[in-house]
């Protein structure tokens, strides 16, 4: 087979089974590419930096537990990747057990911490007397129950027939309709067309602290009608109270408010790093304030450019 001819290659968080793994395969021929399952998110993200995977596919955010640290962190301050798609995925586990086991058998019920938090209260009103465990995934908590480690664990209830292991309740959270966005990654590159229906991502570092730092960010976007649909704090560590941005916002890198908005972060930012632009996966078309239509910077242009050249 040639280079040319292999199949795509995904990195995800593994091992098989976990809810990564489901958003992968949603992904148009995902199913029929080569898989690399890995044991954590920054082993995700090297392989795909180092050449051993084309694409990785990693969890960003949860609905009801917020951004996932490990995520923003690497993406924020590691080697560059570029996000070009994200998947929305409906998320609600299942309590898996070997066979034979009851609920007054659970001494310890393992999952990824992210999962936990989601089911806290049921797992206080079911198991209350069992011990939480953390895995490094919920399809690895399976693989521990199977392995005999601990005697239950939260996971997708398509696990169970992977680790041979039996559902003893399902359909388990705390808040219903809980979603988990994962993102889809590739190394530096064009970012994906426009769609009009587009999401970008960015990292702003603050140069130095000062009152009105924030606020210095944050009019870049609303003088030109942007929606911020995420922001989130970050250490550097560099120090306490050195600090990054991650931003999310409505719009495409190709959009000219967008565009502006992006000179006026550099301007003011001791540092920028583009993250990405891509189609929204709930597919929300953002609402454009008159005034910031890209056909509106293009007339102001030629206007200033009239001016200059002695016309008024």
């Amino acid at each position: 087979m040639t280079l040319d001819a292999r199949p795509a290659r995904y990195a995800y968080l593994g091992p098989r089974g976990t809810f990564t793994e489901a958003a992968l395969l949603t992904l148009p021929g995902a199913a029929e590419a080569e898989h690399l399952p890995l044991a954590t998110v920054p082993a995700v993200l090297d392989a795909l930096r180092r050449g051993d995977a084309d694409t990785a596919v990693v969890a960003l955010e949860n609905s009801v537990e917020g951004s996932v640290p490990t995520t923003l962190d690497e993406l924020a301050t590691g080697e560059a990747l570029q996000i070009v798609g994200e998947i929305h995925l409906p998320v609600s586990f299942a309590l898996l057990v070997r066979p034979g086991t009851s609920l007054a058998d659970i001494k310890t019920v393992a999952s990824h911490p992210i999962a936990q938090p989601q089911c806290r209260r049921w797992l206080l009103d079911t198991v209350p007397d069992a011990e939480w465990r953390a895995a490094t995934s919920n399809a690895e908590a399976a693989q521990h129950v199977a392995d005999g480690h601990y005697d239950a664990a939260l996971a997708g209830s398509f696990a169970a027939p992977r680790y041979g292991l039996s559902i003893l309740a399902e359909d388990i959270h705390d808040v219903a309709d809980a979603v988990t966005r994962f993102v889809v990654l590739h190394r530096p590159c064009t970012p994906p067309a426009p769609t009009g229906m587009d999401k970008t991502t960015v990292v702003a570092f603050i140069g130095e602290d000062h009152p009105g730092a924030l606020l210095e960010i944050l009019t870049e976007f609303s003088v030109r009608g942007i929606n911020l649909t995420l922001i989130q704090s970050r250490p550097t560590g560099a120090g306490l109270g050195s600090y990054l941005f991650w931003m999310d916002f409505e719009g495409h890198v190709a959009d000219a408010r967008v565009g502006e908005a992006l000179m006026g972060l550099r301007r003011v930012c001791s540092d920028v790093r583009f993250v990405g632009s891509y189609q929204r996966a709930d597919q929300g078309r953002p609402e454009i304030r008159r005034g910031t239509h890209d056909t509106d910077f293009t007339e102001a242009a030629a206007w200033l450019g009239s001016i200059r050249d002695g016309h008024t």
